[in-house]
């Protein structure tokens, strides 16, 4: 599985921003894929997962109220992370993530396939 994220820059507080990830491979459908992110210095935190033939969802509590997971198992083979009200502490490197589903989880080390990550700076 190859994935490839799009979508970061720099924005201000409040903005939105829409984060996409392609993938190529194994049969997208049957993959539960997720967004974590990282700051330097600290570890990578979960931040949403999305699984299941009915879209499934789970949130990291601190973007619950903000953000979206989605995914388009059709051509795209995309998840995408619409990010609202974008705050200073948002500020990461955004990694997307996948692993064999079903089911979900938000530890890295379950996770097997992982893209490069994309740059979101949010200024206050």
């Amino acid at each position: 599985v190859s994935l490839r994220e799009s979508g970061g820059g720099l924005v201000q507080a409040g903005d939105s921003l829409r984060l996409s990830c392609t993938s190529s491979g194994r049969t997208f459908s049957t993959l539960t894929m997720a967004w974590f992110r990282q700051v330097a210095g600290k570890e990578r935190e979960f931040v949403a997962a999305v699984w299941s033939e009915l879209g499934d969802t789970a949130y990291a509590d601190s973007v619950k109220a903000r953000f979206n997971i989605s995914r388009d198992n059709g051509n795209q083979k995309a998840v995408h992370l619409q990010m609202n009200n974008l705050q200073p502490e948002d500020t990461a490197v955004y990694y997307c993530a996948a692993m064999p589903g079903p089911g979900w989880s938000r530890l890295t080390e379950h996770y097997g396939w992982w893209g490069q990550g994309t740059q979101v700076t949010v200024s206050s």
